[in-house]
């Protein structure tokens, strides 16, 4: 019998596969939950994916037994096909002959399972072992048309569904790759399928011309719009994929020709089926058709319409340079254009986000956005500064930014109901700025008037100011008109760096602005809520200045106002534009310091009022913000901030979002403080302790953890009343506990270390090191361990021997360490962070060291020479995985102060393994003292690296200077190698009973030449 590993997978029952199915396909929850693991096990045997396809394709077979197998097979296509195990290949051979078999396949959801089947396959088979894929598709397609449209076969517009769905899809899967074979794959299939495909579809579309008002309820008609739509939708893959890579990728130049005639063939079929289109649903009158192949097929003529938008548009965006020399670019584009003018010519009703609109939303947003990335075609000024023989009229741009201020860009009753449903995420959606604009008319209409006031503003300004001077300063009661004067106020906002000299925007802001932020009409925080968008945007583009009181009073008021005419979006809005105010160049504290109270206490109880997260995280960055910018007013801020959160805190319960905010100004409020900072700490710690306090600790663990970092870089004590010191216990169960977080709990006890690691110790030296001990053991990932040494190290540096020797051993870490380095299967980079440490425990007190060994020989109940053998084999042998010049000195001072107890189990490898140690961070550490004194000033250490290239993260905190002071008073760089390693040296000859005895008893082996490097070395007298 074969062993267990090289066994045969067992094959599977086609019998209980097909009943599994089956219960995975039934009604009955508790069925399906069974069979659907059963499956899962099942598919792992011999043959299963084969019959699995079978079953799939079996029509006498109950239908939701057989999608649910087509869908299980296609899941594990992608992710298993390449598996010899699950699809030996004359099981692949079977299933891809089988996909094929699809094509006259009547249920859609099967189908379309196995376009995706197909695709996935033919991306790794196709053509090596896949050969005849696409003549079979392609025979297919041309047989069906023929038969349809030759000889009249109904049962042939199937086949040829299908048929053209799978080839759509494969060619999906080709156009997107990248690696040079796929690139020529589908190069083959441009050339190859191009022409066929643009005849069947010049065959198919003719077709389309025949259609009226009374045929759209013919079956044929819907028939006829889908396979036109199928085949233009593979067209338009090959066309894109040779334009991209001919104008992008400068190859494939053969096809420009074709691209460029298919371009113009599809501008001109545009025209001439949007007309079409548009003409049908307008004689159908006010409602839409009533049966549903009527419906149908006006869905399928307005999605296909789309298709062609969609190609332009990614053609423009992929190249817009060679887009616009595209043959009748311009006369599309202007033909588009004249769409969204008709459009806004007519009742409002004929514009609708739907496929049975006169005027679908989605092809307007496509017609405006051709129009908007166009405009430089026409532009009055060439790029090569030359004069534009092409340009648009005046007359043409006026009556372009009339349409988009009175049609496009005001609120519509949907914005409106949307606004009242959902405040905030409808301001969340406004804030974004992001690529909505491709898909809705009224961010479309924004961008277009800002292209148009940037190409011609010798047109737009005077415009824009004639209207603005009729209207500015007339008090709109109805609700048409306040949303008039909102879009007007949006059109100069968006164009306000092009309005400069036209608009006064601070006599706007005092006579006008202050007066509409007062009032109270109960449709103005449509206004209100634009001027606050307004005056940030203003800000922002140094159209007005932030050291405006007025300014200040409108936007106050706006974010404060609860009563009549004003709502949550205007609030929200107001906090957003503080921000941008606050964080502008111009900025001053002094002029904003009278505000300061009123917004800080506003933003944070807004904050307490918001719902979502989003809402919560722009009213917090703007208070954050604030806090920045506030410079010299920190002391008194942070009395304002600080004191309505414990409040504010206890109120929000179970809302972590919020909490979450208020640590996040808390922190924000510690960094700012800087040298204030400690007045914070009786804040700072309850709020922390409160975090690890379930569940709480779930949700805000890392957030308490940011400010608790914070909290310690940027004070000078850890006592206090309370104190940070109150929170050194918590630290260490954290330490002990928390493995996913455990190196933002290190950095933390880095922190406490710099700060005063004396008391830290005196407090709770046995359960600190217990709880790295923990760490170590239990579960820690080697780049946590390492930074845990590191930090033992610092430790090491900052604190007394006396207060960490004893614990080392008590709490078992010294013995996990030796432990690691007896038993040599830690990484290389664990084992080597070991050997710093013990280097740092030498150098600071060997007798301590000492100590430790004996202490462990003891525990282990081993000879004390047994313990010292690892610790000297892994000193050597992790030498040479020490790359750092600062660590190998480390560590060659480390061992020499070992040699100074004249410990025999060092001395014996003194001649060899120290002294070729020594040699070697002789010959690459130059250092040189300017006198016999041991004064570190006198020290230059010429390997050494400056400390700002070692530590950036704590840059700007007081913490940055108490590692400058650990890294320079280092005895690493302090102390001058060669003079550190004779004075050890004689150390240990006294050790042994002089210099005779240490060199008969340790130093007779050794080479005389490498006793007379380390002579020359100690004693100045180098080569």
């Amino acid at each position: 019998m074969a062993p267990p590993s090289q066994a045969q997978p067992q094959p599977v029952s086609p019998e209980e596969l097909y009943n599994v199915v089956c219960g995975a396909a039934s009604q009955n929850p508790s069925e399906v939950q069974v069979s659907t693991d059963r499956l899962k096990d099942l598919l792992e045997r011999l043959g299963a994916y084969d019959i699995l396809h079978e079953i799939a394709a079996q029509k006498t077979v109950p239908l939701q037994v057989r999608q649910q197998a087509m869908i299980q097979f296609k899941n594990a296509t992608s992710g298993h096909w390449r598996s010899r195990k699950n699809f030996p290949p004359e099981i692949k051979d079977r299933i891809r002959a089988r996909t094929l078999s699809f094509l006259d396949e009547t249920d859609d959801i099967i189908a379309e399972c196995n376009a995706l089947v197909v695709a996935k396959i033919a991306r790794m088979d196709y053509p090596v072992a896949w050969g005849n894929l696409m003549s079979h598709l392609g025979g297919a397609i041309n047989s069906s048309v023929e038969a349809r449209y030759t000889n009249g076969d109904p049962n042939a517009t199937l086949v040829l569904r299908r048929s053209l769905q799978v080839l759509n899809a494969v060619l999906k899967e080709y156009a997107g790759f990248k690696m040079l074979t796929g690139v020529k794959t589908m190069g083959k299939l441009v050339e190859d399928l191009r022409l066929p495909l643009q005849a069947h579809y010049a065959r198919i579309s003719s077709s389309l011309s025949s259609i009226a008002p009374a045929s759209l309820s013919q079956l044929r008609t819907a028939e006829d719009l889908l396979l036109t739509h199928l085949t233009f939708k593979c067209l338009v893959k090959l066309a894109f994929w040779a334009y991209h890579r001919y104008t992008c990728c400068r190859d494939y130049q053969e096809f420009a020709p074709w691209v460029q005639d298919f371009f113009q063939n599809a501008a001109v079929q545009l025209q001439a089926l949007s007309e079409m289109r548009i003409g049908l649903v307008s004689a159908l009158g006010a409602g839409p058709p009533a049966d549903a192949v009527s419906q149908r097929a006006l869905d399928l003529l307005t999605r296909h319409v789309r298709v062609f938008g969609k190609l332009f548009r990614r053609m423009q965006r992929d190249n817009p340079a060679h887009f616009v020399t595209l043959p009748v670019c311009g006369d599309l584009v202007l033909y588009y254009w004249s769409k969204v003018v008709q459009a806004t010519a007519g009742p409002s009703e004929q514009i609708a986000d739907s496929a049975l609109a006169v005027f679908p939303v989605r092809f307007l947003v496509q017609g405006m956005a051709l129009f908007r990335d166009s405009l430089a075609q026409w532009a009055p000024v060439k790029k090569d500064g030359s004069t534009n023989d092409r340009v648009l009229t005046k007359e043409f741009v006026e009556d372009a930014v009339k349409i988009l201020v009175t049609r496009f860009i005001p609120l519509n009753p949907t914005d409106l109901e949307e606004w009242m449903a959902d405040p905030e995420e409808w301001v969340n959606t406004e804030e974004k700025e992001n690529d909505q604009w491709e898909y809705e008319l009224r961010p479309c209409g924004e961008r277009v008037l800002m292209t148009l006031a940037s190409q011609y503003p010798q047109y737009v300004q005077p415009l824009i100011q004639t209207t603005f001077n009729n209207l500015v300063g007339q008090r709109a009661t109805d609700l048409p008109a306040i949303i008039q004067k909102e879009a007007l106020y949006c059109a100069v906002g968006r164009c306000a760096i092009r309005l400069k000299g036209a608009i006064p925007f601070k006599d706007w802001l005092e006579s006008s602005l202050m007066a509409e932020a007062q009032e109270t009409h109960p449709s103005y925080p449509i206004v209100k809520r634009r001027i606050a968008w307004l005056l940030g945007k203003l800000v922002a583009d140094e159209c007005l200045t932030a050291n405006n009181p007025v300014l200040w009073q409108v936007l106050v008021h706006l974010l404060r106002d609860q009563g009549p005419g004003s709502d949550a979006v205007v609030r929200l809005t107001a906090a957003i534009a503080i921000r941008e105010c606050v964080d502008s160049l111009n900025f001053d504290a002094n002029t904003f310091a009278p505000f300061l109270p009123q917004v800080v206490t506003s933003l944070v109880q807004l904050t307490a009022e918001a719902d979502s997260l989003e809402a919560k995280r722009r009213i917090n960055d703007s208070l954050n913000t604030v806090i920045e910018r506030a410079e010299s007013r920190i002391v008194p801020l942070i009395r304002m901030v600080a004191e309505p959160i414990p409040q504010l805190w206890t109120a929000a319960e179970e809302d972590w979002l919020f909490k979450a905010c208020l640590l996040g100004t808390v922190q924000k409020l510690v960094e700012s403080a800087k040298e204030n900072a400690n007045s914070l700490s009786a804040l700072v710690v309850p709020l922390v302790r409160e975090c690890f306090i379930p569940p709480a600790s779930i949700q805000l663990d890392q957030d308490a953890f940011a400010l608790w970092q914070s909290a310690l870089r940027n004070t000078n004590t850890i006592e206090g009343s309370p104190g940070l010191v109150e929170l050194v216990p918590l630290i260490i169960q954290q330490l002990s506990s928390n493995f996913e977080l455990l190196g933002t709990v290190v950095h933390i006890l880095e922190s406490y270390f710099l700060l005063d690691a004396p008391r830290i110790l005196q407090v709770a030296a046995v359960d600190l090191l217990r709880a790295f001990n923990a760490a170590i053991t239990e579960g820690a990932i080697s780049t946590n361990i390492k930074h845990m040494t590191s930090a033992l190290c610092l430790l090491t540096q900052v604190a007394p021997p006396a207060l960490w020797g004893e614990a080392m051993h008590s709490s078992g870490l010294f013995l996990t360490v030796w432990k690691g380095l007896e038993e040599d299967k830690l990484p290389t980079i664990i084992l080597t962070e070991y050997v710093y440490l013990l280097a740092r425990i030498a150098v600071a007190d060997r007798q301590l060291f000492l100590n430790l060994v004996s202490a462990t020989a003891e525990a282990l109940n081993q000879p004390v020479s047994q313990i010292w053998e690892p610790i000297l084999n892994q000193w050597w042998t992790r030498f040479d995985n020490m790359s750092e010049p600062r660590l190998r000195k480390l560590t060659a001072m480390g061992i020499a102060n070992l040699v100074s107890t004249g410990r025999p189990e060092v001395l014996d490898r003194l001649s060899t393994e120290i002294c070729n140690l020594w040699i070697d961070v002789f010959g690459e550490i130059k250092e040189a003292q300017s006198n016999t004194g041991n004064d570190s000033s006198s020290l230059t250490l010429y390997w050494d690296r400056p400390f700002d290239e070692v530590y950036t993260e704590v840059e700007g905190t007081l913490e940055h200077e108490r590692r400058r002071a650990v890294f320079d008073n280092d005895p690493v760089r302090t102390t001058q190698l060669t003079g550190y390693i004779a004075t050890k040296l004689r150390e240990a000859e006294a050790a042994c009973g002089g210099g005779a005895e240490l060199q008969s008893r340790y130093l007779t082996n050794a080479e005389p030449t490498l006793l007379k490097q380390i002579y020359d070395a100690i004693t100045g007298n180098r080569p």
